[in-house]
């Protein structure tokens, strides 16, 4: 039988069966004063107060504590371009990690439109719903105008995890790998294995956080990006911010003497090009489930190797980021997410193991309940220092 043809005695579709979310009341409604407060004729003050004074929606409604996770199907996980109907037990798994580990409630918005102009349209006539806008599965290029557009609209934190989630834990990662190797981030030659969503995020945080820009370089299906290329848009910028060496040519020239690739590509890369790393290597092979390159064959060369994956150690996982990123602007009320919030984002992962580095556990386990408090912390401190929080 196919696995994806539903299965009665499968666990996976068990465990779905009428989706794995709901709604629940926080009031009480057992009497008629219960129902003349929370419905109809109390209801009507708090809509006036609310109309005199919009602001008041954050501490009489759900918005302070309720995001959409919004997409139009165009690149879940590792599955492509399925629409929305075939997304939305993805994002009722996201709507669940949300409310799992960080207080936040989630509310899975699937988009039948892949238009750029419908998709920023449509959000942000519902944007007065919900106190932040959780982009996921969007495909880039139009990821990046969508982000882009959005966050200039609204006046609440919008925020495409498939790029800043994993650039935050990237950047953790390797803050926390440097630090076990005794190297420094600005010392490190680093290779992007990708530059799409995820790998102009990884670029853009990585460089954030301290990694010299002119020592990265970022390779596409078509090899090295740099200005000896016709490029446009985000390419374009990667061409001129970085590889200031001018190299030219695959995944293999890339490595050569590197220190750190990170693998956000899907492709394969061949056992002698991460030969020729630089001794003492890092490796974050990430994508998911068939990383760029095995652990196992990775480690023969490198000192530290990170996957996706859940069934090798130190998995790069999102969760780790988007619940406390967005729980720390929601209490701060931040108006945008900024690089200072995501950067506090990427220390707090990192801090929760630094006292317990090992080549096995340069980040915390997706389950250490410790990591959304204190991102969630960090994160409304830097939206307070970096002038975005309205509380």
């Amino acid at each position: 039988m196919s696995t994806s043809t539903p299965d009665p005695a499968d666990p996976v579709f068990r465990l779905h069966l009428g989706g794995k979310m709901a709604v629940a009341s926080t009031v009480p409604l057992t009497s008629r004063e219960d129902l003349s407060l929370a419905y109809t004729p109390g209801v009507a003050r708090v809509c006036e107060a609310i109309a005199a004074d919009p602001d008041l929606a954050d501490d009489y409604t759900w918005v302070s504590h309720t995001v959409a996770v919004v997409t139009d199907g165009s690149a879940v996980l590792g599955l492509g371009n399925i629409g929305p109907r075939a997304a939305l037990p993805v994002m009722e798994g996201k709507a669940v990690l949300f409310k799992q580990f960080a207080g936040v409630d989630a509310v899975p918005v699937c988009l039948d439109t892949q238009d750029v102009d419908e998709i920023v349209a449509i959000v942000r006539a519902l944007a007065p719903s919900f106190g932040g806008i959780n982009l996921e599965d969007i495909s880039a290029p139009r990821c990046f105008e969508v982000e882009r557009r959005l966050d200039e609209a609204l006046s609440i934190p919008v925020f495409h995890d498939d790029q800043h989630g994993t650039a935050i834990v990237v950047l953790a990662a390797l803050r926390n790998a440097a630090t076990l190797l005794n190297r420094k981030l600005g010392d490190l030659r680093v290779a992007v294995s990708g530059a799409g969503a995820a790998g102009v995020a990884v670029t853009k945080m990585l460089v954030a956080g301290g990694v010299n820009p002119d020592q990265v370089v970022v390779c596409d299906s078509k090899g090295i990006i740099g200005r000896h290329r016709e490029l446009t848009g985000t390419k374009a910028e990667l061409a001129e911010t970085t590889n200031a060496e001018g190299r030219q040519g695959d995944i293999t020239e890339a490595l050569r003497g590197a220190d750190v690739l990170v693998g956000v590509s899907g492709g394969q890369i061949p056992e002698a090009a991460v030969a020729g790393m630089a001794p003492g290597g890092i490796v974050f092979a990430l994508a998911n489930p068939t990383p760029e390159v095995h652990p196992e064959v990775a480690a023969r060369h490198v000192a530290v190797v990170a996957t996706g994956r859940s069934d090798y150690p130190n998995q790069i996982n999102n969760v780790l980021a988007f619940p406390g990123v967005f729980r720390g602007a929601l209490d701060a009320r931040a108006t945008r997410i900024t690089d200072g919030m995501k950067v506090a984002a990427a220390d707090a992962i990192a801090n929760v193991v630094a006292e317990s580095l090992t080549p096995e556990a340069i980040v915390p386990s997706p389950l250490d309940p410790r990591v959304a408090p204190a991102v969630a912390e960090a994160v409304a401190e830097a939206a307070r220092r970096d002038g975005v929080a309205r509380r």
